[in-house]
């Protein structure tokens, strides 16, 4: 019998998270290992991250520790009681008299308060179901693709514990099985209410060197969050979920404790001494994603005039979800958006909004809570999901580290160095593209088939030098010196790129054809287009050339805009 199953007569389980190792964890002298609740904040100096089954896991879990630090502190209050708990050699010291306190609470398989469940969940026909619905690293129709094939048959206690906090965060919409009590089921039914609440976020999370440090980071003060008015709670201080949706959802989620341990689903999971082998699943509190950026700190929010219309206010802001396809470091203004955010031209509110969770962190910069050249990860998870959102088709997860001085309210510079940097590439990377289309044309093609694949490699070939030089961005570097260096490096990987995609060109690209375009004919070959390629990038990156820049009008105008808008399409 593994380690995280009990022996004990069957009825009688119990698995107390407080206690039991449940929690994977990456340790600061390497391996890994799985703590309880009081092991995690015990040893968070010693620990470097969660390490779950997924990055979303992780995500998941990080929230149910800040909702307990949350409720165990009763704050902090402010920027200086934060501070406090920054310098204590003991931040977490009133967890342990917590968790004692709500012990009962933290059981997984309790008779009456089982952990983020429903007791008594149970369907009409008393159906149990396989652990596929909420194991979501078993790929949803590939099932060969897993190493849990057929399926997830039984798994341990502690693993268990681990995908009810992931379900209740990132569990699928489709239809699910109707519950009894539940006023919402129909004929056995639980028809399609969007997926769980985290995942409709682009979430994002301060990572520092240690779980302490990613702990404290992401705690953001009451004061820099929206006034509450009152009964901000975790769902473990709350009465156990019934079968149907909760009463007093028009004035919730009431805070950063309720908002974190939000009852998504109701669900009860079915074991004996051996494991757990089957779970019950259905819809729980809903949430609405509009406009609750006034909330949720850890997603950057778009506005959506879409729903505005539909609505019939505005602005109304929806998370910003992460594309798969894109480098955490490509989104980079969504993060720092270092200019002014209040307002777009013209007085329209805003396009975009960062993440609540940076905001905090420009506050303790600006403030002198935090030294600027502290050096933070900002780290992002996803869920992409598919199928009317009945799947999740992929987990994303990225990371970019940087100074907390890019952050800086009151000195914007460097961090809008940093997002033009990020803007320099995209165009050179475009210019890579163009040669591509170019020398296929020159050898008598009109397709562009070739473009997103040279485009790719120019992302790849860019995305090392730009972490590193955007981890070495320091107070007192200079802004315009900084991204001249950039500029140079990318021109230097990007005209080698260009340069070996010429020297592949076949001979018909070398001997070219006659090109019609709109303001009229010219003989084009590999010559021509490797002239127009570093025509091209000379002006995307005007302070990195180490030649001089080609003449403008050595490009035709009309095929000045050939490439394709890298901008990412996101549903209204």
């Amino acid at each position: 019998m593994s380690s995280d199953q009990l022996s004990v007569p069957m009825g009688l389980l119990s698995f107390p998270l407080t206690d039991q190792p449940w929690l994977p964890v990456q340790l600061l002298v390497g391996g890994e290992s799985e703590l309880s609740l009081r092991q995690v904040f015990a040893q968070a100096s010693r620990i470097r991250r969660l390490a779950g089954e997924l990055p979303t896991q992780d995500f998941s879990l990080i929230r149910l520790l800040l909702a307990i630090l949350y409720d165990a502190l009763d704050g902090p209050a402010d920027a200086e009681a934060w501070a406090e708990l920054w310098e204590a050699d003991d931040p977490f010291a009133a967890v342990p008299g917590y968790l004692n306190e709500h012990q009962d609470r933290f059981d997984l398989f309790h008779p009456c308060t089982p952990f983020f469940q429903t007791p008594g969940l149970r369907t009409a026909a008393d159906e149990v179901f396989s652990l596929n619905r909420i194991v979501a690293d078993v790929p949803n129709g590939s099932p060969f693709f897993t190493a849990r094939f057929p399926g997830a048959g039984r798994i341990g206690f502690a693993e268990a514990a681990r995908w009810v906090v992931h379900a209740q965060a990132y569990d699928t919409s489709g239809i699910k099985s109707g519950v009894v009590g539940d006023p919402r089921a129909k004929n056995g039914k639980a028809y399609p209410q969007g997926v769980a609440w985290a995942g409709n976020l682009g979430g994002v999370l301060a990572e520092g060197p240690t779980l302490r440090e990613t702990l404290l980071l992401n705690l953001l003060a009451l004061d820099q969050l929206p006034a509450w008015a009152g009964g901000d709670v975790p769902a473990w201080r709350r009465p156990p979920t019934g079968p149907g949706a909760a009463g007093d959802l028009a004035n919730r989620p009431a805070g950063p404790r309720d908002l974190y341990s939000w009852q998504s689903r109701r669900l009860l999971l079915h074991a004996d001494a051996g494991g757990v082998h089957g779970v019950v699943l259905s819809y729980g509190d809903p949430l609405a994603a509009p406009n609750l950026h006034i909330v949720e700190p850890m997603s950057a929010w778009r506005r959506s005039q879409a729903q505005e219309k539909k609505l019939g206010r505005s602005p109304v802001y929806l998370p910003r979800e992460h594309d798969p396809a894109r480098a955490a470091w490509r989104g980079l203004e969504a993060l720092i958006a270092p200019r002014d955010q209040g307002a777009a031209s013209g007085g329209e509110p805003a396009p975009m909004l960062r993440p609540g969770l940076v905001q905090w962190l420009a506050r303790l910069t600006t403030e002198g809570f935090l030294a600027r050249g502290t050096l933070v990860r900002l780290r992002t998870f996803g869920a992409l999901y598919g199928t009317q959102q009945s799947v999740i088709d992929e987990v994303t997860s990225d990371a970019i580290a940087m100074a907390v001085v890019l952050l800086h309210e009151a000195d914007r510079e460097l961090g809008q160095a940093a997002v033009d940097a990020v803007a320099d590439a995209d165009l050179a990377v475009r210019a890579l593209g163009d040669l591509v289309v170019d020398l296929a044309r020159a050898a008598g093609s009109e397709s562009e088939a070739g473009r997103d694949a040279a485009r790719d490699a120019g992302f790849g070939a860019l995305d090392g030098p730009y972490r590193l030089w955007l981890a070495g961005l320091s107070e007192g570097d200079d802004p315009q010196h900084a991204r001249a260096a950039w500029q140079h490096t990318a021109r230097r990987l990007i005209g080698r790129l260009g340069e070996e995609l010429i020297a592949a060109a076949g001979d018909a690209a070398w001997q070219g054809r006659v090109f019609s375009h709109a303001k009229g004919q010219t003989w084009l070959n590999a010559a021509l287009a490797d002239r127009w390629f570093r025509s091209r990038l000379s002006r995307a990156l005007p302070h990195g050339q180490s030649t001089p820049a080609l003449p403008a009008q050595a490009v035709p105008a009309d095929l000045e805009r050939t490439s394709v808008d890298d901008s990412r399409k996101v549903p209204a």
